[in-house]
């Protein structure tokens, strides 16, 4: 699959949902909400600057797959781009999160930091022809993947279980039961994706059934979202 599109779906499940997520946390004491509100709005800033930031890496290869800017021109903008994703990711640093929502944070780094690799070796696909390169770079966009759902996971799991924050020892445990649940028939619903739009060898017959396959696994994914407890 291509690595645009699956992008698409690292930098898009979290932008248009998170904010809904994080913004209100049912705290006892108005501090403690107030500090849940600042840390929700910064770590959705967060998510948004990595978005445009991956929008526009994508554009600038357009561009350049188009002829209109030089290989020159691509490198040059795509060594600006690493430099302004490590100052982004440095921001998951300042963050305040309200002990049980440290987890979840530190995933979100990490998923941040593999799609980083992931660039730095698509760059160097694109400076020297290395396909070595560009699998590194499909293996750290997994690895990003996979980093981004478990820290939604976490996430709403500490979302769930938030009773009287402001006394650490009276949280009690998520609904880990309903979690598995839900995250299991999301899996059944990309298998069945997989199904219906991958041929034998499990490859797309055309552009377009890949297409259809690429918003079938993210309709799966939004609705693990909009369900998880």
């Amino acid at each position: 699959m291509k690595k645009k599109k699956i992008q698409n779906i690292t930098i898009g499940i979290i932008a248009v949902t998170i904010i809904g997520a994080i913004i209100v946390y049912n705290f006892s004491v108005d501090q403690t909400k107030q500090k849940g509100l600042q840390f929700g709005i910064e770590l959705e800033q967060i998510q948004e600057e990595v978005k445009e930031l991956q929008t526009k890496f994508y554009s600038e290869k357009t561009r350049w797959e188009e002829d209109d800017m030089t290989k020159e021109e691509l490198l040059e903008f795509y060594e600006k781009h690493l430099q302004d994703f490590e100052v982004i990711i440095s921001k998951y640093d300042d963050l305040s999160p309200p002990e049980i929502f440290k987890g979840s944070v530190e995933l979100l780094k990490l998923s941040s930091q593999a799609q980083l690799d992931s660039d730095t070796e698509f760059i160097k696909w694109i400076k020297t022809g290395d396909e070595s390169a560009k699998i590194r770079s499909d293996t750290q966009i997994q690895e990003s993947l996979e980093y981004e759902m478990l820290g939604l996971v976490e996430f709403y799991s500490a979302k769930t279980g938030v009773k009287n924050y402001d006394e650490p020892e009276k949280f009690e445990a998520p609904q880990s039961g309903l979690t598995q649940k839900v995250i299991q028939i999301s899996e059944n619903m990309k298998k069945q994706c997989d199904n219906q739009f991958r041929n034998e060898l499990g490859e797309f017959d055309s552009e377009q059934i890949e297409i259809e396959w690429f918003n079938c696994t993210n309709e799966a994914k939004k609705w693990k979202i909009e369900h998880l407890p």
